[in-house]
């Protein structure tokens, strides 16, 4: 007898990390299988790419439904951008999204990340027991080091105690040179001098970073996460990522909607549209790059053994990693996450029923989709905006996604 988690995605271009692929993905127990058996439920996904589930580098989950500080100027760096939030806490707005409970502030960050594609997150702040729970909507990466920058010790871990407590097979990631003037470009000589410098250091944002340092990041192995909306916004500008990525030493954020991007796929939006990189680099940036830098090595990919997390995208043809880097959330046909589908267009409701997952209809930036039952606190819906509930979804605009078997 069929388990729940035995699937077969039939007929799709899979993203794989050499190419892509024609074969069928088997998915049991929320893993990618060597081999598909025949009892498996089969989908037909013809006419469509299938590509790994975003990780995100960099994220700060509670902080993506407080309103931003408005700005006139790039700031020289990211501690004048704090100290000018200051005044900013008293706005009325900002009083009342953190009154929020942070729970709740929590799983709105995490549900932004879902309905965008992304499986796994990098949260960059002090652990909270909420994100421990059962049935948390996405990923997160665990057993690490973090430190918050140089320049603002009074905010988590000490950074050479945090340094020297992370084992060497575990990131450690701080933000770093993240600014424009003399200070955010002295960063990394200090934190070299400290001893932090490493091969399995992150460092988030660089925007300081100079040629020289560049070459030692690469020398000591170390990585940097790229949010350049995030840079943008706050700073005026952001690096130059071409020799970090030629390397390997470089993975893609999107930050908070506090100072950053709607979310990673706008980020890998806005890598496509600086054309510094063709759509397979930059969706690497996001998938495989991030996962073998921060030591995930079920995640990034579809190889057998990888957790089953994954995008059902419609095939726009050519390379296929061009049907995934520029396209908006409500375009995804279907977001998997262990195996099950979460959040995707109402003809895949008989996918959600062999998978034992019930669904309520919602609109995602006006179009109907079925999302997961365990998601769909109508408290989120009210925090993230282009999501609603609706007591019912019209007529799917294609016939139900499903063969008898693989052809």
């Amino acid at each position: 007898m069929m388990t729940i988690a035995d699937v077969t995605l039939c007929g799709a271009r899979t993203i794989t990390v050499d190419g892509e692929s024609r074969a069928p993905v088997a998915i049991a127990a929320g893993k990618i299988r060597a081999s598909w058996p025949g009892h498996a439920y089969h989908v037909d996904l013809r006419d469509h790419v299938v590509a790994p589930g975003l990780v995100n580098a960099h994220e700060h989950l509670h902080r993506n439904a407080v309103p931003p500080l408005p700005t006139s100027a790039p700031f020289p760096n990211s501690y004048a951008w704090i100290a000018a939030f200051q005044a900013h806490f008293r706005n009325p707005a900002v009083v009342a999204a953190l009154a929020v409970p942070k729970t709740l502030r929590l799983r709105q960050g995490a549900l932004k990340n879902l309905l965008a594609g992304t499986t796994c997150v990098v949260h960059h702040d002090p652990w909270h027991p909420a994100l421990d729970a059962v049935g948390f909507p996405v990923a997160l990466l665990r057993d690490y080091g973090w430190a918050y920058a140089l320049g603002w010790p009074a905010y988590g871990p000490p950074v050479w105690q945090s340094f020297d407590a992370t084992p060497v097979d575990r990131p450690w990631m701080i933000h770093l040179a993240e600014g424009t003037d003399a200070a955010a470009q002295a960063e990394l000589v200090q934190l070299d001098a400290m001893g932090c410098l490493a091969s399995n250091s992150v460092l988030v944002h660089g925007v300081g970073l100079r040629e020289r340092d560049v070459d030692r990041v690469i020398e000591a192995g170390a990585a940097v996460v790229w949010c350049p909306t995030s840079n943008r916004n706050l700073l005026g500008r952001t690096l130059d990522p071409r020799r970090l990525q030629a390397v390997g030493r470089l993975m893609l954020g999107s930050d908070s909607r506090l100072s950053g991007a709607r979310d990673l796929l706008e980020e890998l939006r806005v890598v496509a549209d600086m054309g510094v990189f063709g759509a397979r680099e930059t969706l690497a940036l996001a998938t495989a790059d991030a996962a073998r830098i921060l030591r995930l090595p079920q995640r990034g990919h579809l190889a057998a053994g990888a957790r089953a997390d994954l995008l059902v995208i419609p095939d726009r043809g050519g390379d296929a990693a061009r049907s995934v880097v520029g396209i908006e959330r409500s375009q995804i046909r279907a977001v998997v996450r262990d195996g099950v589908p979460r959040i995707a267009d109402p003809d895949f409701a008989e996918w959600f029923a062999a998978t034992g997952v019930e669904t309520v209809p919602v609109m995602l930036d006006g179009k109907p989709k079925l999302l997961a039952k365990a998601l769909a606190d109508p408290a989120l819906a009210d925090m993230e905006p282009g999501l609603e509930f609706v007591s019912r979804v019209g007529q799917p605009a294609r016939e139900p996604a499903f063969a008898e078997g693989c052809r």
